[in-house]
């Protein structure tokens, strides 16, 4: 075989005025500069090649000069399909101002599309966009007034609405890896993630065009081992090998063994977080999370969950992920993202969404930019930024349950935070709940039509959706309701008992947040007064979120009760406490277990009315009494 290797020049020489080139990366890593800026040279000093097509899946640059910011002239670019703009403004500038023709899809379906073009498909059907400003009937993605063309259409298959996302025709790929041998394998082991370089390679040369793939070095024909090849070498038609300042690892770090997954460093490699308005979002998000749960986190506000979720001690507890392949461990942030440390597995992105788009992901957490009042949230478009949803779609949309996190305001919100809770000091110019979001990039009313579960938390509350529009929850100490957060919105929220949020949110010191995920305390919720015949129950403020939960709950009581050998009066206090409503009727049943074995008389309190209400409806029996106060309660049992 002919040795591939070629300058950037001779690479940049092999894309044609006209062609389709797909690129790899996310954020920083992956992305090929060399060769981006090869083509960028060639274009300023020649004007080729020009009137490219280009097609992406996740944002690629720094949000100035870097990634794909390079191929952001006029006359370079005359089509553009992406998932994230964010990132790359020049480009995003070119189709906002309709100097060229742009569309805005979903990362996730940019990713699969890649195989089913290598496969020779006609294109992808998905119900990932319905119902989102993806949706033909509410645009198809298209971000100019003159991008015509249909890159989305609606169908109808077993009675039921799907998107069809038609094949792109890819010309030239200019994709990364580490190592490549002078047949051109390419191996990837100093890369921080493989993202989707395979897929695209092989949608390019099946498609007749140009694959073109950058590294750091060069080895001899045939040396490299064969279980580290990325891509195959059949694939690939030339290598460049890049200058070290074009072939950084992220765009924050030049090279760290631990983003490589073949180390695992030292805890407290990643620094813990600094107590202000994203860290109590973020450990109010964490409150959310689910055991032995897997756990999507978004770029911005959400990365800090994963910094929550290492001070508590939680990451070994469940499994966070990032959209481009990774699989547990702690994921970094800012232009790190993408990256991780301690991981479980990094796969590819287009498989990475296939699992979402299953119905993987327990819990997704993701960025509040703009949401309503029937709970619509806009992350993609803002007058004319154009932010481009990436992957949020697909992982919004099918996750079991979603935690939207943001500041209550924007621009220029200042906040003081102590142990009293929260001090508006400066209010945000920008207001980001109103009657209707710019673009509708997660549909409220879909998620619960579907029964989704649904928060959006924010530094001074937390709201919930409902079928009947947002409803507020929770409130901040040190938050006036009326001042800080009703006059602030357009469209007043569903309002029946706001419970405050929990006081260690504030405070300087850890939580011990996994305490109360795990229930180490829960055998100290439970106390028996053999003497007395009494068992007392306390589930003040306790969260039950699966079906092991409610076993563990009922295998302690019963393991109090049953050496006593006769019935007891049972005393218990519901207050604050919080279940799934899923899990409500295996509750129900367990309790009645409990009942017919061990107990005499049940008498149970909870201040909240909303929460009497639903224990009535949950324990029907006549021997059952509920009431607001412990001392009504215990008065009751005497």
């Amino acid at each position: 075989m002919r040795n591939k290797i070629v300058s950037a020049a001779e690479a940049a020489a092999l894309v044609k005025d006209g062609d389709t080139v797909t690129t790899s990366g996310f954020v920083g890593i992956g992305v090929p500069d060399e060769l981006l800026a090869a083509v960028e040279t060639r274009f300023l000093e020649t004007g080729h090649p020009r009137g490219l097509g280009l097609v992406f899946a996740a944002g690629q640059g720094d949000g100035k000069d870097r990634g794909l910011n390079r191929l952001g002239h006029e006359g370079l670019l005359k089509r553009v399909i992406g998932g994230h703009w964010g990132l790359i403004p020049k480009v995003a500038a070119l189709a906002v101002a309709g100097k060229i023709e742009g569309w805005n899809l979903p990362q996730g379906c940019i990713s699969q599309l890649y195989r089913d073009i290598a496969a020779g498909k006609p294109g992808m059907l998905s119900k990932v966009g319905l119902e989102t400003f993806v949706d033909p009937r509410l645009g198809g993605g298209a971000i100019n007034e003159g991008s015509t063309a249909a890159q989305v259409e609606l169908m109808e298959i077993g009675g039921e609405e799907v998107l069809f996302y038609p094949a792109q025709r890819l010309s030239v790929a200019l994709l990364r890896g580490t190592t490549a041998d002078e047949s051109g394998n390419i191996t990837m082991e100093r890369e921080a993630l493989t993202i989707d370089n395979l897929a695209q390679a092989m949608a390019v040369k099946n498609s007749g065009g140009v694959v073109i793939v950058q590294v750091e070095r060069v080895a001899r024909a045939r040396t490299l081992a064969a279980r580290e090849v990325q891509i195959p070498g059949i694939l690939v038609d030339a290598v460049v090998v890049s200058k070290p300042e074009n072939h950084l690892q992220t765009y924050a770090t030049a090279f760290s063994q631990a983003f490589t997954n073949r180390i695992r460093p030292p805890e407290g490699e990643i620094p813990p977080m600094q107590l202000d308005a994203r860290k109590i979002i973020a450990r109010r998000c964490a409150y959310e999370l689910p055991v032995n749960g897997v756990v999507n986190l978004g770029i911005g506000m959400p990365e800090g969950v994963a910094c929550v979720a290492a001070e508590e001690g939680l990451l070994d507890h469940l499994t966070l992920t990032a959209e481009p392949g990774v699989i547990g461990g702690q994921p970094a942030s800012g232009l790190d993202f993408g990256a991780a440390v301690n991981t479980d597995a990094v796969i590819p992105q287009n498989n990475q969404f296939d699992f979402y788009d299953g119905g993987g992901l327990d819990m997704a957490c993701l960025g509040l930019a703009q949401a309503d009042a029937v709970g619509n949230v806009n992350v993609s478009r803002f007058g004319t930024r154009l932010a481009g949803a990436g992957g949020f779609i697909n992982i919004s949309q099918n996750a079991r349950a979603v935690v939207f996190a943001g500041t209550f305001t924007a621009k220029g919100l200042q906040v003081g935070i102590s142990d009293l809770g929260v001090e508006i000091q400066q209010e945000g110019a920008q207001r980001k709940f109103l009657p209707e979001v710019e673009q509708v990039t997660f549909s409220g009313a879909r998620a619960a039509r579907r029964g989704q579960k649904v928060l959006y938390v924010t530094e001074r509350c937390v709201f919930e959706l409902t079928t009947k529009g947002l409803k507020l929850i929770e409130v901040s100490p040190g938050i006036d309701v009326d001042r800080h957060v009703l006059a602030l919105m357009d469209v007043a929220p569903i309002i029946d008992e706001v419970q405050v949020m929990d006081a260690r949110i504030f405070a300087a010191r850890e939580m011990d947040l996994r305490t109360d995920l795990l229930h180490l305390d829960l055998p100290d919720r439970i106390a028996l007064d053999a003497d007395r015949d009494r068992l007392f129950l306390n589930f003040e403020k306790m969260r039950v979120r699966s079906d092991e939960d409610v076993s563990r709950v009922g295998t302690l009581v019963a393991a109090a009760c049953a050496p006593l050998g006769r019935r007891v009066d049972v005393l218990v206090n519901y207050d604050g406490f919080r279940i799934d409503e899923t899990l409500e009727l295996g509750w129900a049943r367990m309790v009645e277990d409990l009942t017919q074995t061990y107990y005499r008389t049940v008498s149970r309190y909870s201040g909240s009315a909303f929460m009497r209400m639903k224990l009535g409806e949950v324990f029907p029996d006549a021997r059952t009494h509920i009431f607001e106060t412990a001392k009504q309660a215990r008065a009751f049992l005497e």
